[in-house]
């Protein structure tokens, strides 16, 4: 076969599949999918993507790059002296809306050019937010939405359009597992959006679709993936449609799969080493002596919230003895990680940590207010006693959330503690707005996840820096595929495409400027 593929990434978020399809390294020592364009409409997300494509323009990261994850210098700094790689990372990245009339005119003469090239891969997903069960669930109880006219149903023509114009060899679209379920004026959208795959330009079943599990009820079974099979920290459910073009894969009918792990990685393997961390205080100021008064008491009216439940009466007396705890020490917890912290999994240790990273990027935790911090004590230190996250029916009445739906069912986990010795729940952009859903399981640190703490259960790489604000980083991290899981994804179709009789290399006509 010719040198490898040009891969296109589109509705990139902060890069995920790309992460992983570029890590991928074949038996031979090659790396066989080159990112070639990466598209992204949101700011931040876009400002991480080229941040993140820069950082591979080098075999080895510099000095330099870690001392701007330090805070020592400066983005300016760090990019003005690597001019060269600068400009391979903007060449490679688009800030555009795709759909737009825009995107179009500048992508459309990129795409062509990379079509005329040689081979390409597409990867991405359309925004899943119309087909979230949770987004869907909003939307019903507004009377004037109307689902047709919602375009993020569509998004996914735009993603079938780049498929026609660029002719890949495969592509590979992430979405939701909602969309299963989704329908719009009656009309199931998965059933859509398939059968426009299998009439790509006017052709019957141009592209092959591969399930990448194996299933014995066959249809779309296979082509949901449950995150936590595949060695991913974090029950994370999607549907994930894998396409090849039939002219490489005619007459065959066997297709490599996705291997499952030995074993779950679990909350523990990647958190458990980690520094401990107190949280913020959301009003009234912050300091570590309030902290640890505000928190002390936290953990008695949590304790005195159970004083007649008997059975639970061992979660009363952990809450007294971390109260107790805490008024003793004389040294309290910071909230910003400052060094680098070990992973138990040793397989995912290589594919996370960087031995040359002074402390964890995108590690500081976020403020709470007390009334939460009660909530947060006894939901943590239930978890540790019963090994369960609580529901709302566990509460004492004391610390129930002044919700008028707190007791219809609605909210039976609405707050819910990770689990250390289980992967974790599924990482969303919820995790933005609040922690409740996210609760770290160490009732001592008192608080939610930390942006870093997500990307792990992401298996985002330490190295990894998240732009913008912290609301922006946890929305980003939230909406991303787990790169580990796309470097696997990644590994399926090579053995596909590396076994097909692929085409050499398209020879290369007059190139078109990049715009």
């Amino acid at each position: 076969m010719g040198s490898g593929f040009k891969v296109v990434d589109v509705f990139a978020g902060p890069g995920g599949l790309a992460e992983g399809f570029s890590s991928f390294v074949a038996n031979d020592g090659s790396s066989p999918f080159d990112i070639a364009l990466s598209v992204e409409k949101e700011k931040s997300a876009f400002a991480t993507l080229r941040l993140r494509a820069f950082s591979r323009k080098f075999e080895t990261l510099p000095w330099d790059y870690y001392q701007f994850l330090a805070d020592n210098r400066s983005r300016e700094d760090l990019f003005g002296a690597y001019p060269e790689q600068w400009k391979a990372a903007i060449d490679e990245t688009r800030m555009l809306e795709l759909g737009s009339d825009e995107a179009r005119a500048e992508l459309d003469p990129i795409l062509d050019r990379l079509s005329r090239e040689g081979e390409t891969v597409l990867i991405g997903g359309p925004p899943c937010q119309a087909y979230s069960l949770v987004g869907r669930a909003r939307n019903k109880g507004n009377t004037e939405y109307v689902a047709s006219d919602d375009h993020r149903h569509f998004l996914y023509k735009e993603y079938i359009r780049i498929i026609e114009r660029l002719e890949p060899a495969a592509f590979v679209m992430e979405n939701v597992k909602g969309m299963l379920s989704a329908t719009v004026d009656g009309e199931s959208m998965i059933d859509r959006i398939i059968a426009d795959l299998r009439s790509i330009g006017g052709e019957t079943d141009r592209y092959r679709l591969i399930p990448l599990v194996s299933h014995p009820d066959g249809g779309l079974r296979g082509n949901i993936i449950y995150a936590e099979k595949f060695g991913i920290p974090q029950k994370r459910h999607r549907v994930i449609l894998m396409g090849v073009r039939a002219d490489l894969v005619n007459g065959r009918e066997n297709f490599p799969r996705l291997e499952a792990a030995d074993r779950a990685v679990t909350v523990a393997d990647v958190l458990g080493g980690m520094e401990r961390l107190r949280s913020g205080l959301s009003r009234g100021g912050d300091d570590g002596d309030r902290w640890q008064a505000q928190v002390a008491t936290a953990f008695s009216e949590a304790a005195g919230a159970l004083q007649n439940q008997s059975e639970m009466g061992e979660v009363r007396n952990r809450l007294n003895a971390y109260r107790d705890e805490f008024l003793a020490v004389d040294k309290v917890l910071g909230r910003k990680g400052t060094h680098a912290a070990p992973i138990a999994n040793n397989v995912i240790a290589a594919w996370l940590q960087d031995r040359n990273l002074e402390g964890l990027p995108n590690h500081e935790t976020r403020g709470h207010m007390p009334s939460d911090l009660a909530r947060y004590a006894f939901v943590a230190t239930f978890a540790e006693v019963t090994g369960r996250t609580p529901k709302a029916k566990d509460f004492p009445p004391a610390l129930a959330p002044d919700h008028k739906s707190w007791n219809s069912g609605k909210f039976a986990d609405r707050f819910r503690v990770q689990l250390w010795e289980h992967p974790s729940t599924t990482i969303t952009s919820h995790i933005s707005k609040d922690g409740h859903y996210f609760i770290h399981p160490d009732p001592a640190q008192c608080r939610s996840l930390t942006v870093r703490e997500a990307a792990r259960l992401q298996t985002f790489p330490d190295n990894y820096f998240f732009e913008g604000n912290r609301t922006q980083q946890y929305v980003q991290v939230g909406n991303a595929v787990p790169p580990l899981l796309a470097r696997q994804i990644a590994a399926v179709l090579w053995k596909i495409l590396d076994d097909s009789a692929l085409k050499p290399d398209k020879p290369a006509k007059e190139q078109v400027p990049v715009q």
